[in-house]
């Protein structure tokens, strides 16, 4: 297998988030960043769905309002200024374990502070969180970079969290994961249809 081009691992994250997100969906962006999976997410999750997107800095925030209001595609998003951590308490009692999709894009805003990166305690209870919180048949999907400070050890928690999916029977991908820092993988784990 092919490493993964650091250009397209994002649209790679979204390909796999939307060949399954139905209409009416709910869908969690962990990492709202600038907006980008936040808007593809809501496009796909279509009028009737609905899109959480979580991130710690106002500045990302409003990045993704700014898109979101410019696609038309605001009245389908929550947008949470706080941990992805704290998914679980917002969502509602009816979209509790009806999550089609959660992804997240680890590390930092791109153009903003890289000193302020995602963390891995902070990201193993979310991905833990989004995970049990998916419908029959949703995806999970992290982008998790190890190029930057702090990388590589958010890394290994989204890889302990793949191993012990795979050791509970559930079908996992590791894209372009490779034991050599500074390269971008991305974790999938689907939940049973069934």
């Amino acid at each position: 297998m092919a490493p993964v081009n650091p250009i397209r691992v994002t649209e790679r994250a979204q390909k796999l988030a939307t060949e399954i997100l139905l209409p009416g969906d709910i869908a969690v962006d962990g990492t709202a960043g600038k907006g980008r999976d936040t808007a593809c997410l809501a496009q796909a999750v279509g009028p009737t769905g609905q899109v959480h997107a979580f991130d710690i800095q106002p500045e990302a925030i409003a990045s993704t309002r700014n898109l979101l209001e410019v696609a038309g595609l605001l009245s389908r998003v929550s947008l949470h200024l706080r941990s992805h951590a704290e998914l679980a308490e917002v969502l509602t009692a009816e979209q509790r374990g009806k999550i089609g999709v959660a992804i997240f894009n680890l590390g930092y805003l791109p153009g903003g502070d890289a000193s302020i990166i995602t963390q891995p305690a902070s990201t193993d209870r979310a991905l833990r969180d989004a995970f049990a919180h998916l419908r029959p048949g949703g995806r999970l999907i992290c982008v998790a970079y190890t190029g930057h400070p702090g990388g590589p050890e958010e890394s290994d928690i989204v890889l302990s969290f793949a191993e012990q999916q795979a050791k509970a029977g559930l079908h996992v991908e590791k894209i372009g994961y490779y034991p050599t820092p500074g390269k971008p993988w991305i974790l999938v784990v689907n939940k049973p249809s069934v």
